[in-house]
């Protein structure tokens, strides 16, 4: 069977749920009517039947009733046995069919009877006492007026019943149809996004989905449609920049070791222009070595899956060790690394990763400072955070690429000749395993000033009882 659309669904669900309360309240209200139509038809008939009763309580040897002859109204007179003592005139001599009737005498009995020739009948027996005796006047009339008019209700409940559910249709189409209008949009919306995703040239097409009312549930799935079509279109923008700039920064050390290949090839070579090539090549593939591994480390921390232990150890010990690894590098430009880490400082991280965080942070101090100049490396504690800061007296950052240094492959100054150690994704790697440790990095820096990123971790109480072990 084919699966029909939700509006239809929904329509054939509001009809039928319509249809079933308007016939219940039709034959509801068919019922009570019937009732009080038969009600009062029985208070007629005992209005019509008292004073021929009195009379017949007045006099017991008249014969009242068999001088009866009214139109319509047809009068029987029965012993306690149910034997005819007398039938009015217009009977002509038949009797009514009163097989059916109780002999209950202590309450009139209403009952309707089917006559072949005098047609549908309602009569009533009411008991009455002449003398010692107890007998039973019965009243007749026919229910043509009655029947009547409830045949009418029925034919106006038939002609109604179709009419209001047709209403009922077209009004559940247009508030369905209404309703149902935003998904159609965010359907749409979603469709134009899967268009984007498959085709570049359609970026910037895209606009936010009209929220009409922010408080209902279509509202509120329109504001999480537009959030989500907002961050799959700005991560679709970061993953074509982030491709384009890796395939940049990969192109040229690609670049490089195609040449040396092809120089090593081309001629022999003495052992000395081997080696030269050789350490060329090595450094080259150092780079691309590390550009992998910052990859797959941003990829980590992208997926939430970047796991970092959660072990004591002392954080001043893991910034020395850091300072002692950059103090090579720094000691070729004569540049001098100032400590201040007398203190120590016990927290709960993860030390490969924060080393690497320092020395990213070092090396680029280095990296991007002039000779014989100074960086200063600090550790401080509050009551409820770590600060590591490190300050340079390099080149600064200007005002308007502060806010861009941590995007991957942006860089804010040239690197300098062959001192490009993070491929461009050093301060990104930084501020992962920052966030990793639930902690955050900032920048301050002027031009031809310097720089300080200052890097502040959640502090971890240390216990002066039991001195915490150091991580290797």
């Amino acid at each position: 069977m084919r699966v029909r659309s939700l509006r239809f669904r929904m329509m054939l669900l509001f009809c039928a749920v319509v249809g079933v309360l308007l016939a219940a309240s039709y034959l509801g209200f068919y019922a009570l009517f019937s009732r009080q139509v038969r009600d009062q038809l029985d208070r007629q008939i005992l209005n019509t039947a008292s004073p021929v009763a009195a009379d017949l309580i007045t006099d017991r040897n008249e014969q009242d009733v068999n001088e009866l002859s009214v139109p319509g109204e047809y009068f029987e007179l029965l012993d306690a046995a149910g034997h005819v003592l007398q039938s009015s005139a217009n009977l002509h001599g038949r009797l009514l069919n009163l097989n059916s009737l109780a002999t209950d005498n202590s309450q009139p009995i209403f009952r309707t009877l089917n006559d072949g020739e005098l047609g549908r009948l309602r009569l009533a027996a009411v008991p009455l006492r002449r003398g010692n005796q107890t007998v039973r006047l019965v009243l007749a009339v026919p229910t043509r007026d009655a029947d009547r008019v409830l045949a009418d209700i029925r034919g106006m409940i038939w002609l109604l019943l179709p009419i209001s559910l047709l209403v009922a249709a077209a009004i559940s189409a247009w508030y369905v149809g209404r309703s149902l209008r935003p998904v159609a949009e965010l359907t749409q919306h979603a469709s134009e996004m899967t268009r984007r995703v498959s085709d570049p040239s359609r970026r910037g097409l895209w606009r936010p989905l009209a929220v009409r009312n922010p408080h209902d549930e279509l509202g509120h799935l329109a504001r999480t449609f537009n959030l989500l079509f907002e961050r799959v279109d700005a991560a679709m923008g970061q993953l074509r920049q982030f491709v384009s700039d890796a395939s940049h920064e990969m192109r040229t050390p690609l670049s490089v070791l195609q040449g040396e290949t092809e120089l090593l090839l081309a001629e022999p070579r003495t052992p000395a222009q081997y080696q030269d090539a050789l350490r060329i090549i090595d450094d080259e593939l150092k780079k691309l070595s590390r550009m992998v591994e910052g990859l797959f480390t941003l990829a980590m921390a992208d997926a939430g899956e970047l796991r970092l232990a959660h072990e004591p150890l002392y954080l001043n010990e893991v910034l020395e060790e850091a300072c002692a690894r950059a103090a090579p590098r720094a000691q070729s430009k004569q540049i001098v690394i100032e400590r201040d880490l007398t203190t120590e400082v016990v927290c709960r991280g993860d030390e490969t990763f924060l080393r690497q965080l320092f020395l990213i942070l070092l090396e680029n101090a280095v990296k991007y400072s002039p000779e014989r100049t100074r960086i200063r490396v600090s550790l401080e504690r509050d009551a409820r955070v770590l600060r590591a800061r490190f300050e340079d007296q390099g080149m600064g950052i200007s005002r308007e690429h502060l806010p861009h240094i941590f995007e991957r492959f942006y860089r804010a100054a040239p690197a300098s000749d062959g001192e490009n150690h993070s491929g461009g994704l050093g301060l990104a790697i930084a501020q992962a395993i920052v966030r990793a440790q639930g902690g955050s990095i900032e920048c301050q820096s002027e031009p031809g000033a310097g720089s300080t990123f200052i890097v502040t971790l959640p502090s971890q109480p240390s216990d002066n009882s039991s001195r915490a072990s150091p991580q290797a």
